[in-house]
């Protein structure tokens, strides 16, 4: 993987050249668009790495796990930041090492256990709504002066088919998710009348690390979350995130909601016996 990576810096390297030959010589040049993607390190944040840099777009990878987050910016020729959206400091610290930027995404998030309101764990809900909501809150506030200045800003942020829906077991994950769409909307209005948009990306059921984390590392529960049926990949939701990306400034997406085609809604999926595989 190390040679795909050298290769992308290497082009990146003589592209800059050119570049610079280019503005030598009186020619306009265009800078290639940065977008920040948080919680980069796996999943659908390390899948939006993959489609950005394909698409052309210099990166800055932020995530807790810092030697898996190098595992995803090495090939891409991207840097990689450690980032805990829980600690302001290290938001203010990413934020700083950012020069400019065009794109955020706003990807950190997570969902843990699934217990009923009578048996809740506030610990669980105090965790899911400081990454969830308030890591969300401090990343888009410190780096929202860096893509105004671009003239031309996108926020992605990355929420659930659980702002729209509520479920038994969900309350904690569904509340969090709830606060971001509220948040994201107001956003969107308080940024009207400047160069900016705002997206919300709400997928359904998505095969990543997302139920084995919610289920504390067990991974025969988690596997029979997408049991039967065929959820998203990662690189569905990323394709999603390069459309937006791809649009001209004058198109705002508010909302996208992307669901498998076996699921209707949080609760109601179509599951197959092994002998229906249609």
């Amino acid at each position: 993987m190390k040679w795909r990576g050298a290769s992308r810096r290497r082009q990146r390297r003589e592209n800059n050249g050119a570049a610079i030959g280019r503005a030598d010589r009186g020619e306009n040049v265009v800078a290639p668009r940065v977008a920040a993607i948080t919680g980069a390190s796996s999943g659908i944040g390390a899948a939006t790495a993959r489609a950005l840099a394909g698409a052309g777009y210099e990166l800055v990878l932020g995530a807790r796990r810092l030697d898996r987050l190098r595992e995803v910016a090495e090939p891409l020729g991207a840097r990689a930041l450690a980032l805990d959206v829980t600690d302001l400091q290290s938001v203010e610290a990413f934020a700083a090492a950012i020069p400019r930027l065009d794109v955020l995404v706003a990807n950190a998030g997570k969902a843990l256990g699934t217990d009923r309101i009578e048996a809740a764990r506030e610990e669980l809900w105090e965790t899911m709504f400081r990454t969830n909501v308030l890591g969300v809150l401090r990343t888009v506030r410190a780096l929202l002066p860096k893509l105004e200045a671009s003239g031309d800003g996108l926020v992605v942020v990355v929420g659930s088919i659980a702002g729209f829906e509520t479920y038994r077991g969900g309350a904690g994950y569904t509340a969090s998710k709830h606060a971001l769409r509220a948040f994201t909307r107001t956003l969107r209005l308080e940024l009207l009348g400047k160069p900016l948009r705002v997206t919300e990306l709400s997928p359904g059921l998505v095969e990543t690390e997302f139920s084995l984390v919610r289920f504390a590392g067990d991974a025969e529960r988690a596997k029979k979350v997408y049991q039967g049926l065929q959820p998203l990949t990662a690189d569905d939701v990323a394709e999603c995130v390069r459309w937006v990306c791809s649009l001209p400034s004058h198109v705002d997406v508010d909302e996208i909601v992307v669901r498998p085609r076996d699921q209707a809604t949080a609760t109601e999926v179509h599951r197959r016996g092994d002998a229906d595989d249609r």
